[in-house]
């Protein structure tokens, strides 16, 4: 099978890999790619069918113990968590997490995060020009607020994070993820050492503190873990979520308008933004433990990387007729924006809860919000995992 190599399409694949993908998808739901960050070879999975079955098969796995050693892979995490995990490692490290994740604990913080969202939108309507970059004024400040209140870390260096968690989940300069990866590991350690010592009411306190039924707790390298998933996935799939989003409806006034007249279809345009254009474009990394038939393809075992589409699986005309129109009266449901199967997103409520908070409050208060950037202007994030913008400038009347 011929290399098809992405990291040669350069920007234009970056902004729009939509093109890309359904022309591959045409020709088969597997493919052998490069990718544009680090050059490593990949099986790439697309369509829906496909995509959906891969996201959910038992014989690939989480676990990089299982990856090729001839794979030009680090790992960015610092620590064992629950996305580098298959059952039934997967399933105890899930459930310790799942006890203090609990939906009522999300709703709890939906007045906090409305609190949020108005005193960002307070600062952001005061700029005496009427302009803002909507990422660094709302999207991203937001869901950081939110975690570190879940997470009971108030102080945290939110420049720094940023930068770190940037890099390491979309740098293309192995030398600059590994680096940030460094960084990262040093900050959750420090982090979890003050939690252990200085306990709160907050999630990471219970995490350290606390045991399941059985005895059961995190080891201290597996608090490691799931401080940096609950910090990095914890705001990264929102940040672009709701960037994402509101991009979507700045660019389809038709939409924007529909929303405006009735701000009750929002759960319904959260949906429809998810499916889209999602934050997430391929999931993190999984690897073959034999051979696995998808399609017409064997992918060979021995730690072969596989790349799921999320992103085109959402966009498969099999399954969401005129995929490439967004649409929020469209019934999105079934979408794989937050995965599928047994990793299935546990923050997806909170991020849902976020979205929907954010985008119906920026409408409200910004009758007249426009894009301040022609579309095609816009520089989008590097790398296969996540998609979002760097930047989304704004302009309104405040």
């Amino acid at each position: 099978m011929d290399i098809i190599d992405l990291a040669a399409l350069g920007e234009s694949f970056t902004r729009d890999p939509y093109p890309v993908y359904a022309g591959l998808r045409a020709r088969g739901a597997v493919h052998r790619i490069r990718m544009p960050e680090g050059g490593a070879e990949a099986w790439l999975v697309v369509g829906y069918e496909a995509g959906r079955a891969a996201l959910a098969d038992p014989e690939l796995s989480k676990d990089w113990s299982k990856a090729s050693p001839s794979l030009p892979l680090r790992s960015v995490s610092s620590g064992p968590h629950m996305l580098r995990a298959d059952p039934p490692d997967h399933t105890r490290l899930r459930k310790l997490v799942a006890r203090e994740f609990t939906a009522r604990r999300v709703e709890e913080l939906a007045p906090r995060i409305q609190k949020t969202t108005d005193a960002l939108l307070d600062r952001m309507l005061a700029a005496p020009d009427g302009r803002a970059d909507l990422v660094e004024a709302l999207s991203f400040p937001l869901p950081m607020s939110v975690i570190c209140e879940l997470l009971g870390v108030p102080d945290l260096d939110r420049a720094s994070f940023r930068t770190w968690s940037n890099d390491a989940l979309g740098a293309v300069d192995p030398e600059e993820r590994r680096a940030a990866a460094n960084s990262m590991a040093q900050y959750m350690a420090d982090l979890v050492e003050g939690k252990r010592k200085r306990p709160g009411d907050d999630l990471m306190s219970a995490l350290i503190h606390d045991s399941g039924e059985d005895g059961d707790r995190l080891s201290r390298e597996e608090l490691l873990g799931m401080a940096w998933l609950l910090l990095v996935a914890g705001h990264e799939t929102t940040v672009n979520l709701i960037s994402n989003g509101v991009l979507a409806l700045l660019t389809h006034p038709r939409q924007l308008a529909a929303l405006r007249a009735d701000l009750s279809l929002i759960d319904a345009a959260v949906e429809e933004m998810l499916r889209y254009e999602g934050p997430v474009e391929t999931p993190t990394f999984r690897f073959t433990t034999g051979p696995v038939t998808i399609g017409d393809t064997v992918i060979p075992g021995g730690g072969e990387l596989v790349l799921i589409a999320m992103a085109d699986a959402n966009r498969d005309p099999a399954r969401f007729p005129a995929p490439d129109r967004f649409d929020i009266s469209r019934d999105a449901r079934g979408h794989v924006a937050f995965g599928h199967g047994v990793h299935h997103c546990l923050g997806a409520p909170l991020a849902r809860l976020e979205a929907r908070i954010a985008v119906r409050t920026l409408l409200e208060r910004c009758p007249d919000l426009t894009l301040d950037i022609h579309p095609a202007a816009i520089t989008w994030r590097p790398g296969m995992m996540i998609r979002g913008p760097r930047s989304l400038p704004v302009r309104f009347t405040g």
